[in-house]
């Protein structure tokens, strides 16, 4: 059985550019995001890790339309994304819905929680007007606030809470997607189970599709269905969560998990880790052929040159890495 793709990104580039003090400088850029192509399912949960200025975020922005696209396409059901201006935009945005890393600066501290919740309702003209009270009231309960509490101003809420009333007024338009960006990464680990566990019971209730932004890899293998591993604004490597995490196939990859702590000594001692040396090229001018190749342990001369492409190895998982093998053997288990 085929599965419904809920959100398709075809070729996306956001570039964005540079500004310089004298008229005759050749423009420069910053290659952000720089030619994806993801497909999520609907129902499911997608992820996107990587380092700090890998490019996922702009990726998460460039979906909701919150930053300017160079070029690509963005599909989102049956609809296309990237050509939407002005009301045509405004009314997509109902079917597309965020929530922000900081639960402390994505909330207006001059407004109650209720009316913070309301907003898209009102805004995208959601529901008969008569009924929205009461649907704010059903979604506090949703998110396991009390409805009680729609009077009360942001600062008294935990930063828990607070992140709640986030997916409350995430939830309110009714969306098709809910974009997560990052949003557990400024919570106490505690919290973020009861955040995580929320997100996970409010997609079995409702149906919902999650592209999922993130750094913490614990994170991600809890929540995710599929994962997409990008570096320099590129992906490079995508699979199911089993697979990505059982056995990863490129450098860049390995070298995450191996930095993820464990109280096992039996992982923590593991010979076979890598640890990464310097920093990402910059994305200014990136350079040519694999973009982690100044960093890898494996890179050879080819790598320096040509460019890999994303290819498939087996069912599901697929790497950008010229020195992974056909059958799936990745140049870290070659040695």
């Amino acid at each position: 059985m085929t599965e419904e793709i809920m959100l398709s990104i075809e070729n996306l580039k956001v570039h964005f550019p540079i500004k310089t003090r004298s008229f005759s400088a050749p423009k420069s850029f910053v290659h952000a995001v720089d030619g994806i192509d993801l497909k999520i399912a609907k129902g499911k949960t997608f992820g996107i890790v990587g380092e700090s200025g890998s490019g996922k975020t702009t990726t998460a922005l460039a979906v909701m339309r919150l930053v300017p696209i160079t070029s690509g396409a963005i599909t989102l059901g049956d609809q296309r994304l990237d050509g939407l201006i002005g009301e045509e935009l405004r009314r997509a945005r109902r079917h597309m819905q965020i929530i922000f890393q900081d639960p402390y600066s994505s909330l207006n501290p001059r407004v109650r929680a209720g009316a913070i919740v309301r907003e898209p309702m009102d805004l995208m003209d959601v529901g008969r007007k008569s009924e929205r009270e009461d649907r704010v009231a059903e979604l506090f309960r949703q998110v396991g606030l009390h409805p009680e509490q729609q009077g009360l101003f942001p600062h008294q809420f935990s930063g828990g809470q607070r992140q709640r009333i986030g997916v409350a007024r995430a939830l309110a338009s009714q969306p098709d997607l809910v974009v997560c960006d990052e949003p557990v990464s400024a919570l106490d680990v505690a919290i973020q189970a009861q955040i995580i566990n929320l997100l996970r019971k409010l997609q079995a209730e409702l149906g919902l599709t999650y592209l999922f932004i993130s750094h913490d890899l614990g994170v991600v293998q809890y929540i995710c269905d599929d994962i997409a591993v990008m570096y320099l604004g590129k992906v490079v490597e995508m699979g199911d969560r089993i697979s990505l995490f059982k056995g990863p196939l490129h450098p860049y990859t390995w070298a995450l998990l191996s930095a993820v702590p464990s109280a096992d000594p039996a992982l923590r001692d593991r010979t076979d880790q890598i640890r990464l040396q310097g920093d990402p090229p910059s994305p200014i001018d990136p350079p040519p052929g694999c973009g982690f190749a100044s960093r890898c342990p494996f890179a050879q001369a080819l790598c320096t040159k040509e460019a890999p492409p994303l290819r498939s190895i087996r069912t599901s998982h697929s790497v950008a890495c010229h020195l992974v093998s056909d059958n799936g053997a990745p140049p870290q288990r070659q040695i």
